[in-house]
């Protein structure tokens, strides 16, 4: 298997140096288990279990004093021996590449994971152990170079992924538990950050850790390193997570620059996660936000969906970071910002969308856009008519998000721009109406709640529309309420006249 050759560089610093044997005899027991699980000529699973089996029976034979004792001013004292082990153990319950982790592949890594979670619940009950006998004051040594490995083991096999399975779910969840007590932390995050202000945290040990294999070379070497990262990164919040912002960001961008879609996303989450929880001034930095910007704008011209949804959440909180040093000062034409240049690609995108699943993604974030530039929509009037005008023409199924959406953008746009809207009186009056008549006359495609909803929702837009064009809707709708017999449109209409009456238009 791939993931076989990273055992290489582990053999070196486990198995003893030249003319430096280790500390003690037990030192000497773990070099040589280390060495005969990380060693090529011991590639065999026979083999491995057998050192498995024999580092479980070292660990339980062990005293605290012994498996936590220092070397002096050496380098190979048990606290580093046990560092390495538990990188090996981590190493050897890997997945492997993802185009091999199938089938059986899968269920040997889950097995593998099982018996060295077994492991790792020994080695931290001998942590906890020393701990609270008061008699190994080394312990908190040994747990600083353990910690960090069994982190990473225990959060691969807690997640959801194709090469866990139960057994393996349920041991690692214990892992991480345990790890939690003996560190005395009360969640993941105070174990990433520190409890206190005067703990530093291990955030910064494990992306040490999780570096080698998140470069562009070799982060698709381990499927799960990219999910641990992604997962660890997501726990620690404000604010705590701009000092590590040269370490979060390349790994992030280069995730979402790959060319699977789900990459794409987990990549982008990564990033909306940093634009929600770095200070402004830290994103600004050495145009670090403009980097993330065009990043993030290319992506929308991937037709995914799901992608689309998650790089315009993240779009829209970066705006405000992006913008923050403008000012318009009067006098000149408001220059155009980051979120006209996004609104001008997405109305080019949905006039000619034919997809359900891409025209309700872009529906469900146009009202964000337009709260987000307010009067300043009017420079996009001509295309935003033309899109609601479409998009309310088409059946969007039973809970027919899409309409519902157009019908809330198109409720902020006579309210900001309401002095440019009485121009487009007719056509908006026509389709209105026609979402009205439609609706109202569906027998059975659309649950009822979601008819009253739209019917609503059209009302409310034709009171509005009746507003910015200082009553004209009320007049125009006069002979439309005399040759009509449908009773939904009709109170409809009633509504909107009875709304009409009570309304001054002396300003909107």
């Amino acid at each position: 298997m791939e993931q076989d050759s990273s055992w290489e560089s582990p053999s070196q610093e486990g198995s003893s140096l030249p003319g430096e044997p280790p500390s003690s005899a037990l030192g000497q027991s773990f070099s040589q288990v280390l060495h005969r699980l990380t060693s090529q000529e011991s590639r065999r699973g026979k083999t491995r279990s057998a050192a498995l089996q024999d580092l479980g029976a070292l660990i339980e034979a062990a005293e605290c004093d012994q498996l936590f004792e220092g070397s002096g001013t050496s380098l190979r004292g048990m606290p580093e021996m046990l560092g390495q082990v538990a990188k090996a153990l981590e190493k050897y319950a890997a997945p492997p590449k993802e185009q091999e982790g199938r089938g059986h592949a899968n269920a040997e890594v889950a097995e593998k994971a099982a018996a060295v979670g077994l492991l790792f619940l020994k080695l931290l009950g001998k942590v906890e152990a020393a701990k609270n006998s008061l008699l190994c004051p080394t312990w908190k040594i040994g747990l600083r170079h353990l910690a960090g490995p069994i982190y990473i083991f225990a959060v691969t096999h807690s997640l959801e992924q194709p090469w866990t399975s139960p057994r393996a779910h349920e041991v690692a969840g214990e892992v991480l538990s345990l790890l939690l007590r003996v560190t005395q932390c009360g969640s993941v995050a105070g174990f990433l950050h520190g409890e206190n202000e005067d703990e530093k945290g291990r955030f910064t040990v494990i992306m040490e850790l999780l570096k080698p294999d998140l470069n562009k070379e070799s982060w698709k070497k381990n499927p799960a390193t990219k999910h641990v990262f992604s997962w660890t990164l997501q726990q620690v919040t404000r604010p705590w997570l701009n000092q590590h912002l040269e370490r979060i960001l390349p790994p992030s961008l280069l995730i979402s620059d790959d060319y699977q879609t789900e990459n794409k996303i987990l990549g982008v989450h990564c990033v909306h996660h940093i634009v929600l929880n770095v200070p402004a001034a830290d994103l600004l930095q050495y145009n670090r936000a403009q980097v993330l910007y065009h990043a993030l704008f290319n992506h929308l011209y991937t037709p995914e969906y799901n992608l689309i949804q998650a790089v315009l959440l993240c779009l829209l909180d970066l705006f405000p970071v992006l913008e923050k040093g403008l000012h318009w000062k009067g006098g000149a034409a408001r220059p155009t910002t980051h979120c006209d240049e996004v609104l001008q690609l997405i109305l080019t995108h949905m006039e000619p969308e034919h997809r359900l699943l891409l025209r309700r993604t872009y529906a469900r974030n146009l009202p964000a856009f337009v709260k987000r530039l307010g009067i300043l929509t009017v420079r996009h009037l001509k295309r935003l008519e033309r899109v609601i005008v479409g998009y309310l023409e088409v059946y969007d199924g039973p809970e027919e998000e899409a309409r519902l959406k157009i019908l809330e953008t198109l409720k902020l746009l006579m309210q900001y721009a309401w002095p440019r809207v009485s121009c487009r009186l007719v056509v908006l009056l026509k389709a209105l109406l026609k979402l009205i008549c439609d609706v109202a006359r569906d027998p059975n495609l659309t649950p009822e709640p979601v008819k009253n909803t739209l019917l609503e929702e059209a009302t409310d837009c034709l009171i509005l529309l009746d507003h910015c064009s200082q009553g004209q809707v009320k007049g125009l709708l006069v002979k439309t309420l005399q040759s009509c017999e449908d009773s939904k449109v009709v109170n409809c209409i009633r509504k909107v006249q009875q709304v009409s009456e009570g309304a001054s238009y002396d300003g909107t």
